[in-house]
């Protein structure tokens, strides 16, 4: 079958339901928009897919950010277990919350937003992992967004930041 038939056949199929067939669902509104057939799209669904895109990328910076925060506070709150590879993590989260906001800079509106929730499940994370009472955490991050990503970190002669000061 030709791409052009199977389009079409796609078109004559686009009736397929968000909540029976998923993934039919999917490709007949790929092949209602790719058409120009946009009076016959299922909107609120799509809309609902497309938010929930924007969320899942909220998810990874506000997951990225709570790695960063744990490290932290692992950092500040056991210095006897510090170590070339705490430093190493806490780099490589860096990294992965910089690239995060640079593929998404809307994101960083969301910022103060993600810090409160990833501070508060980063405090769940290091008193599961250390036995630390929750007394021991502040009730708010004790760091800001500019300590977070550029706070200096070094361990023998492995430093954090690893590349030139983040804004």
């Amino acid at each position: 079958m030709k791409t052009s038939e199977k389009a079409e056949s796609d078109l004559a199929a686009a009736s397929r339901s968000y909540e029976a067939d998923y993934y039919g669902w999917i490709e007949d509104q790929v092949a209602l928009l790719k058409a120009g057939r946009l009076s016959e799209i299922d909107a609120e669904n799509i809309a609902e897919e497309i938010r929930s895109v924007a969320r899942r990328q909220y998810d990874k910076l506000e997951n990225a950010m709570r790695a960063l925060i744990y490290n932290l506070l692992k950092w500040d709150l056991q210095p006897d277990r510090r170590s070339p590879s705490m430093v190493l993590s806490i780099d490589a989260h860096r990294d992965q919350v910089t690239a995060i906001l640079d593929r998404n800079p809307s994101l960083a509106n969301n910022v103060p937003e993600a810090l409160v929730d990833a501070y508060l499940y980063a405090t769940y994370d290091v008193m599961r992992d250390t036995d630390l009472p929750e007394s021991t955490f502040a009730p708010e991050c004790p760091y800001d967004w500019y300590l977070i990503r550029n706070r200096p970190v070094e361990f023998d002669a492995v430093n954090s930041p690893s590349s030139s000061e983040r804004p």
